[in-house]
């Protein structure tokens, strides 16, 4: 086996994937090198990708002996006290799934519709160029899940400043992330007292209620692990893809035109986008191998630490036509890009719900809405989980 490469791959300009997605499919196993200076294996097909994240030899548990890091100093998905496997992971996850179903997040609708219509009027009362990270993108996602959380409007702006440090592959030392998550284990000790003692109908509320009425079934750990989690993760992938989405329209004028003329194809536009991912890597996909796992060509041996490369089976040309084509009228779009199986995104309804509303509300609300500077000078974040973008400066 080669020498492994550097892992995540750098892009050529902002909106473009990394070179090597164009061809990474003729090694359907690469040798990569993390952040971290650890080795994993790098699964880059489709139907390999596929069966990986329903496989349960492949475990997200990396709390085992020669597990690759991330990055050295922030240990992601690496907590002693936490199995993020079924079936530990599978009985705290029903209880979050049923927060996120489809008839409760179309109920949602109404309340991520006026959050959109508050931020637009707003928006429409500044002088261009304004930032869509800082005027919808961001404030959109973390209203919407504070509520499902039962979070104070007062307190949602501390939220952003500790997630960039717990996202943090290298962009922060590690002496500012442990002071982060401990300020943030502090918050979240806090609002689980709050609820405990004045229970509302939020998330929090109903996992407190079956910590301590239901025979223990959630510790008081797996508690507070499980709230941090949720508000960490919960609104920064999508307010990421948001802004990353727009970006990519209006630096696609013929794709944005056929949108603007019939927004029945919002929901394609919004898989394409999805397609693409524009949130980043897959190397937050690092998984541990149990056993040996075979696929269509060779096998991964136990012991290894594997990534299944999502953004790699989202531009497979024997699944999909064209891949290196943003196209918005595509159809059957199976992209990968909210994972499957046990670790399918519970989020998934949602972030749908938010990308239409915010794109088609944003498009209609400026119908000559187009990007300040060239698409090539925008600026992604360096050394994080998700490389966002620093900022999308928008005029009209």
């Amino acid at each position: 086996m080669t020498d492994p490469i550097a892992y995540p791959f750098r892009r050529p300009s902002p909106l473009e994937p990394p070179r090597e997605l164009a061809t990474l499919r003729q090694r359907p196993v690469l040798p990569v090198r993390l952040p971290s200076g650890d080795t994993a294996l790098l699964v880059t097909r489709y139907a390999d990708v596929r069966r990986l994240l329903t496989d349960h030899r492949l475990s997200r548990n990396l709390n085992r002996p020669g597990a690759a890091r991330i990055s050295r100093g922030n240990a992601l998905f690496q907590d002693v006290n936490i199995d993020p496997d079924p079936p530990a992971h599978t009985r705290v996850r029903r209880l979050v799934t049923k927060a996120f179903t489809p008839a409760r997040v179309a109920a949602l609708r109404p309340l991520v519709q006026g959050i959109v219509d508050e931020l637009l009027d707003r928006m429409s009362t500044m002088d261009g160029p304004v930032d869509l990270n800082a005027a919808l993108a961001f404030p959109l996602p973390i209203r919407v899940v504070c509520h499902l959380l039962g979070v104070p409007a007062g307190d949602v702006a501390a939220f952003r400043g500790w997630t960039d440090a717990f996202l943090s592959i290298g962009g922060h030392e590690p002496e500012r992330i442990r002071r982060s998550m401990l300020e943030l284990s502090e918050y979240i000790a806090k609002l689980i007292a709050a609820k405990r003692a004045d229970p509302g109908e939020d998330l929090v509320s109903a996992l407190i209620s079956v910590r301590d009425n239901e025979d223990g079934r959630l510790t008081e750990y797996e508690l507070h692990w499980w709230c941090r989690l949720m508000l960490l993760v919960g609104y920064e992938t999508t307010a990421t893809q948001l802004a990353g989405g727009v970006a990519m329209l209006l630096a696609h004028p013929d794709q944005l035109a056929l949108l603007r003329a019939d927004f029945g194809l919002l929901p394609q536009a919004i898989e394409e986008l999805l397609r693409w991912k524009l949130v980043g890597s897959s190397v937050s996909m690092l998984r541990y191998a149990t056993e040996d796992i075979p696929l269509d060509e060779g096998v991964l041996p136990a012991g290894s630490s594997v990534i299944p490369a999502v953004d790699s089976a989202n531009q497979d040309e024997t699944v999909f036509a064209d891949p290196r084509r943003f196209d918005i009228t595509r159809t059957g779009n199976e992209h990968l890009t909210f994972s499957l199986g046990p670790h399918y995104c519970v989020g998934t309804h949602l972030a749908r719900l938010e990308l239409q509303v915010a794109t088609e509300s944003l498009l209609r609300r400026f119908p000559t809405l187009r990007l300040a500077v060239p698409s090539t000078e925008l600026h992604r974040q360096e050394h994080a989980l998700l490389e966002g973008f620093l900022a999308v400066p928008v005029t009209w």
